[in-house]
């Protein structure tokens, strides 16, 4: 069997992938992926932009709504599961389509990464949790900060999972997680690959991550945080770490105000914008399409082109 025909439609947060993607689907009879590493989470639908069934259009997601929000999730085991429900929806005679702003996911499914290269060291790891039990988190991501900064950059210090698996991987190997990365990007993909990435002008995103923000609030985003916590969802969590979430969990802690929590929300959601962007445009594979004055359809026409000419669909 030769290499499976994987389209993936990127970019960074609020710039319309969901939307177009579910266009491309109906277009073409296909079935989504989802890229995105805070969809994985059952009861957190608001916060992280998770297309409604209705929104879906009856187009099959896969990847979303998989665990609870206390659950332990790894890219290691994404890698796996996405890889399965391409191989699914390729054999069903479908065009797969892998959608989402997580480039760390994307990379792993489309990458020959290997996540069992670098050994535990259980011993490492548990000190490094009394560590920080005893100093703090922010003390751990300082010592990440200081041989990986690259990979800090890209963690929340509360995110003390990946920051210590980061640490524990450099202990072990003497490489950090970002010279692994930079091997990655010069190898083949397993994959015929549709790489498109969807991008506007800065003040324009900024301005939709902005109402997207406030569409949020409007929605019951404080009511949906009320309810996690009720669930015995605590907000040490990696998921509650998320973006949306510990923002509303400051505000009802009474860290600040509600105009206040949501101007962090909006400002810290610029920024990962700005960071999704630094990453995504290292890959010299993305076709990049700056979606400013283009219509719905106009976006669409663009996609089809480049998917039917990489594919001779």
């Amino acid at each position: 069997m030769g290499k499976i025909p994987l389209v993936i439609i990127t970019g960074p947060t609020a710039v319309g992938k969901t939307d177009l993607a579910i266009q491309t689907a109906l277009e073409l009879n296909s079935e989504i992926v989802s890229a995105d590493s805070m969809q994985i989470y059952r009861y957190m639908d608001i916060g992280t932009a998770k297309p409604s069934l209705e929104e879906r259009q009856g187009v099959p997601h896969h990847m979303i709504d998989i665990v609870d929000p206390d659950e332990e999730y790894s890219v290691a085991r994404y890698q796996v599961e996405a890889r399965e429900a391409i191989e699914r929806i390729y054999r069903k005679g479908k065009l797969p389509i892998l959608t989402g702003g997580t480039g760390l996911y994307i990379n792993s499914v489309i990458m020959p990464m290997s996540f069992t290269e670098a050994a535990e060291d259980p011993q490492y790891r548990e000190e490094l949790k009394r560590l920080a039990a005893d100093k703090g988190n922010e003390y751990i991501y300082r010592m990440l900060d200081k041989i990986d900064p690259e990979t800090a950059a890209k963690l929340h210090p509360n995110d003390i999972r990946r920051v210590i698996r980061a640490l524990e991987v450099f202990h072990i190997t003497g490489r950090t997680m970002s010279d692994y990365r930079q091997d990655f990007a010069n190898m083949e993909s397993q994959y015929d690959l549709v790489y498109l990435g969807l991008n506007m002008n800065r003040n324009d995103l900024y301005d939709r991550i902005n109402k997207r923000v406030d569409t949020m609030l409007g929605s019951g985003l404080l009511d949906e945080v009320r309810s996690l916590l009720d669930m015995g969802y605590t907000k040490d969590l990696v998921s509650m770490q998320g973006l949306g979430y510990k923002e509303m969990i400051g505000y009802l802690e009474g860290l600040y105000s509600l105009d206040e929590a949501t101007e962090i929300l909006k400002r810290d959601t610029r920024r990962y914008a700005k960071r999704q962007l630094t990453w995504f445009r290292r890959d010299k594979r993305i076709e990049w399409l700056d979606v400013d004055n283009r219509t719905n359809r106009d976006r669409l026409h663009w996609i089809m082109l480049h998917i039917k000419k990489i594919l001779a669909l």
